[in-house]
């Protein structure tokens, strides 16, 4: 059955400190509902039209997985807290094989 993934990349981040709540219960909350942070910002080069700006990968065990996680209470919760503190592009994408 092929995974399902959160692909993240913030295009901006206007609030540094939303950004940091944000980040303090989303990880725990993802890891709750069964998600693994393969990627949280760190190094990255950009091409074409990318951005070079914090990008978030997490794999989780199947699509329906990934979209439940996301729409997890805790995870909305955490979200809340972010607010509008960053512009971001995110999907839930379906794996491969």
């Amino acid at each position: 059955m092929p995974k399902g993934y959160w692909v993240g990349a913030n295009r901006t981040t206007s609030d540094p400190g939303k950004l940091a709540a944000y980040n303090k219960p989303a990880a725990p909350a993802v890891e709750a509902a069964g998600g693994r942070i393969l990627v949280r910002g760190g190094r990255a080069v950009a091409h074409d039209a990318g951005i070079a700006e914090r990008t978030i990968l997490v794999e989780s065990d199947n699509f329906e997985q990934a979209v439940a996680a996301y729409e997890s209470a805790a995870c909305q919760e955490a979200l809340v807290a972010l607010a509008d503190g960053v512009e971001r592009d995110f999907r839930i994408v379906e794996g491969i094989g």
